[in-house]
């Protein structure tokens, strides 16, 4: 359908979030903006829906391609209509409407030759809502079905008849836009004002409408206005995040399009394919100068660099950014665009990177601008500050032009990145809740998957698993979504889930395999699982992670608990516990204190556990971390049991992954050898080594979890498995 008539209504999210675990469930994983998009298109009505996804390609599933239009007509719609029978006037003011790019009723009206209570009246009027000289159909699905049902010299001739009305009220876009699609031949003439349109339209903040005006453009269009064309098409889908349909058009420009708009949409390809194959693409940015001297070559030029730097950034590659922050440097040296270009965007790149200390240099615009200086407020320690400055939703849209996204300032994937932040500032607040009920609505509405290289995807997992203590459908499907040439890390997900449902050992085996694999992580700091290894280094300088001290504190404290001695616990309990009630994130202390609550109840400190347990509890709840405070009363009803029964479980699995950040892995054998009741003779044949080495293996052993023999270490072991 030509227009957006039928885009007000409104669909709860968890409708939405329904479907998408309907189509999840039949391998028809779609992205849950695009889901959202089928709904409105679709009535809503589920089996509709399974029938259509099953008719779209992965691209298009994914929201890397645009949905068809109109959208397939499939058996469901056809039965709803089967016995529809429409006198020709009102088929073609329904068709009318069907291709219209908007949903204004003044055109409709000027076409029928009807009033508006007169249609509302006439058998038509069943089929419509017309309130406040707007028209949308009462089902939507209606406007398929009678797309598919109709002669293309029908619509043609619709498409004829609208172009008089529009030209008759002054409105060129839709006269030329309608005289195009009742062409079945090129017309040249209407293709240079549709690309401008188009342009328009896409900086205005509708790339969708705009990609609409464009393709048709570049059907009519020859020469250098169909480069143009190819421009504007490829901008718009790399602004609606259509990564695989920008790639199509602006590849076109490469290598012999025409230069100004070759190096225009540099940029988006560079986006796009970054964004299909999880890296920036690997050339010289010397080979893609410009030829000529003109300034507006080379702005776009060094425009290009400065995206090109920031996305590898995102994606820790510092060569490749080093390289294209050298051209970025070059080009804007060139056109005098130092301060406005130059400066904001390496301040961006070398933030993403981990260098915080760099010169205090904003640009403007949502990303140089409000989020630059939000995200460094934040990493600087004051996130509430970095909220403010990254400003609401509504903020977002003032008129003020981003030097590295001129024309996307309004654009889905600048408006994802935006939401993606937020709940990234949010969740190192601690209002993990919030955090993750503001990404779930970003994303029935936006390509958060699009922003720094996936992070709204592995954010939007973590968050859950907070929250549900399982991975829910809007994250599956984000992930299902995801282009496959980049992975997403899903072992230390696995590993969250077991813990918090009390599988220490799935946890444990989960986390070895994760570093194992090298311990992929995000840049960005996300809530991981230091409470069963150590995830990253507590020095933030070194471990790579970009995040602000509070998050470097929390962690520091629950790796000191972690790697704590009985004679350390004594002398260095109380001291971090004094620290960890300066930590402002109700999530960060709640995990510290559930911590010391585990570790004194290891230590037989019942009634000193309960209290640090009950506070991670509420502290959880108030954070809104639904699936963490519910294991904490988990572990509460546990240390009662043994209470009242004193059971004691299998202490060797448990105790062999807790004691391994302590031991070495021979010291480890040996301990969980005695643990189990073998002698030194036993040991030594079983390691194969002699008796005086297991005597020194166990001193150290003994010595480094402070106690002094062997029915000591094996209460140890029995007080540990009972409490992780």
């Amino acid at each position: 359908m030509g227009s957006n008539a039928h885009h007000d209504r409104s669909i709860a999210p968890s409708d939405i979030e329904a479907l998408i675990e309907l189509l999840l469930a039949g391998e028809l994983g779609c992205a849950p903006h695009v889901v959202s998009r089928l709904a409105a298109e679709l009535n809503a009505d589920a089996l509709t829906i399974r029938e259509v996804a099953g008719r779209l390609t992965p691209a298009q599933r994914h929201g890397l391609r645009p949905l068809p239009n109109p959208l397939p007509l499939v058996p469901a719609i056809a039965r709803a209509f089967h016995d529809l029978i429409l006198p020709a006037r009102d088929r073609d003011l329904l068709l009318a409407l069907s291709v219209s790019l908007d949903d204004r009723l003044a055109p409709l009206l000027a076409f029928d030759g009807r009033s508006a209570v007169e249609i509302a009246a006439a058998p038509v009027g069943r089929h419509l809502v017309l309130r406040v000289g707007r028209a949308r159909f009462i089902d939507p699905r209606l406007a398929i079905w009678l797309r598919a049902r109709t002669a293309t010299t029908v619509v043609g001739a619709v498409h004829d008849r609208l172009s008089t009305v529009c030209a008759d009220h002054g409105d060129r876009v839709g006269a030329d836009w309608h005289r195009a699609r009742a062409s079945f031949h090129g017309d040249p003439a209407t293709a240079a004002e549709l690309t401008r349109i188009a342009r328009e339209l896409s900086e205005a903040g509708h790339p969708d409408r705009a990609l609409l005006l464009a393709r048709e453009a570049t059907k009519h269009a020859v020469g250098v206005d169909r480069d143009e064309a190819y421009l504007v098409a490829g901008a718009s889908s790399v602004g609606a995040g259509f990564a695989v349909e920008a790639a199509a058009w602006l590849g076109r420009l490469f290598p012999h399009g025409t230069e100004r708009f070759r190096l225009q949409g540099l940029a988006g390809l560079i986006t796009a394919r970054a964004h299909l194959h999880g890296t920036v693409p690997d050339v010289d940015p010397g080979s893609l100068r410009p030829r000529t001297d003109d300034p507006d070559d080379w702005y776009s030029w060094a425009r290009a660099a400065a995206l090109a730097a920031v996305l590898c950034a995102e994606r820790d590659d510092r060569s490749g950014m080093r390289s294209w922050l050298e051209a970025l440097r070059e080009g804007s040296a060139r056109v005098g665009a130092e301060r406005s270009l130059r400066d904001p965007a390496v301040a961006l790149a070398w933030l993403i990177a981990g260098e915080r200390d760099r010169e205090d240099v904003s640009g403007s615009g949502p990303l140089t601008g409000r989020m630059l200086r939000g995200l460094r407020a934040a990493l600087d320690g004051d996130v509430d500050r970095g909220l403010r400055l990254l400003g609401t939703a509504n903020d977002a849209m003032e008129a003020e032009v981003d030097p590295l996204v001129a024309g996307f300032e309004y654009s889905p994937v600048v408006r994802a990145y935006r939401a993606v932040v937020e709940a990234l500032l949010l969740s190192w607040r601690g209002d993990i809740g919030v955090a993750r009920d503001r990404l779930i609505r970003a994303a029935l509405e936006l390509p958060i998957a699009m922003p720094f290289a996936g992070l709204g995807v592995v954010l939007a997992r973590r968050l859950d698993l907070a929250v549900l203590g399982a991975v829910g459908p809007v994250s599956r499907a984000l992930t299902a979504a995801f282009p496959p040439t980049v992975k997403i890390d899903q072992l230390l997900d696995r590993a969250i889930e077991a813990f918090l449902a009390g599988d220490f050992d799935d946890a444990a085996t989960s986390v070895r395999l994760w570093l194992d694999l090298g311990a992929p992580q995000t840049t960005f700091s996300v809530p991981g699982l230091d409470e069963v290894a150590l995830t990253w280094e507590a020095d933030g300088a070194d471990s790579g992670i970009v995040a602000p001290p509070e998050v470097f504190l929390g962690h520091e404290l629950r790796i000191r608990i972690a790697t704590m001695t009985d004679g350390r616990w004594r002398t260095e309990r109380e001291e971090v516990h004094l620290v960890a009630r300066t930590l402002r994130s109700p999530f960060a202390r709640a995990r510290v204190e559930a911590m010391l609550g585990i570790q004194c109840a290891i230590r037989d400190e019942h009634v000193v556990a309960r209290r640090h347990l009950q506070s991670a509890q509420r502290l959880f709840e108030l954070a809104g971390a639904t699936a963490w405070a519910r294991s904490i009363h988990h572990r509460l009803d546990r240390l009662d049991m043994l209470d009242r029964t004193g059971d004691v479980a299998d202490p060797l699995e448990a105790c062999r992954h807790a004691w391994s950040q302590l031991l070495t892995a021979r010291e480890l054998e040996a301990a969980m050898l005695a643990v189990g009741g073998a002698g030194n003779r036993e040991i030594a044949a079983a390691l194969n080594v002699s008796v005086r080495t297991v005597e020194v293996h166990l001193g150290r052993v003994f010595a480094k979890l402070d106690v002094r023999k062997r029915v000591e270490l094996t209460a140890l072991a029995h007080r540990t498995n009972q409490h992780l």
